[in-house]
């Protein structure tokens, strides 16, 4: 363990010549629209640390299924590393490893949704949003 303050302990392992550190905290807050946020780190009694320490964390980093995005508040267990630019997470779980939960909120959409009807049994939908999607549905 290593401990820079002494109100949190940090598993660490040496790769090369970077450190990986763990620890746990709080989601401070999380853009689902840009996709990264904050999460605030806390002590082992589940508190904030003093000074206040806060890692950046990118959606690519969270361990859950489909959108992926963190909830305000929401408890978490992350991997980090020191960089030029602060703290970073590598990898971003729920308490005990299990998936994180998220938040409900969804980016809105640039364009509305609409249907094309062919007359038939059959009908396309397009979303175009962010990403392309087409679905068929049969009659």
């Amino acid at each position: 363990y290593v401990t820079e303050n002494p109100h949190i302990l940090i598993d660490y392992k040496e790769t090369g010549a970077s450190v990986i550190l763990a620890g746990s905290g709080y989601c401070k807050w999380f853009n689902v629209r840009m996709g990264f946020g904050f999460i605030s780190m806390t002590s082992s009694e589940g508190k904030p640390v003093d000074p206040p320490l806060d890692v950046f964390v990118h959606q690519s980093k969270l361990v859950m299924e489909g959108f992926r995005s963190l909830r305000e508040g929401e408890q978490v267990e992350f991997t980090f590393k020191r960089s030029s630019k602060g703290l970073e997470s590598l990898r971003v779980t729920g308490p005990g490893g299990g998936p994180c939960s998220g938040s409900d909120r969804r980016p809105k959409g640039k364009f509305n949704k609409f249907c094309l009807d062919f007359s038939g049994p059959n009908w396309i939908m397009f979303s175009y949003s962010q990403f392309i999607s087409c679905s068929i549905h049969s009659a």
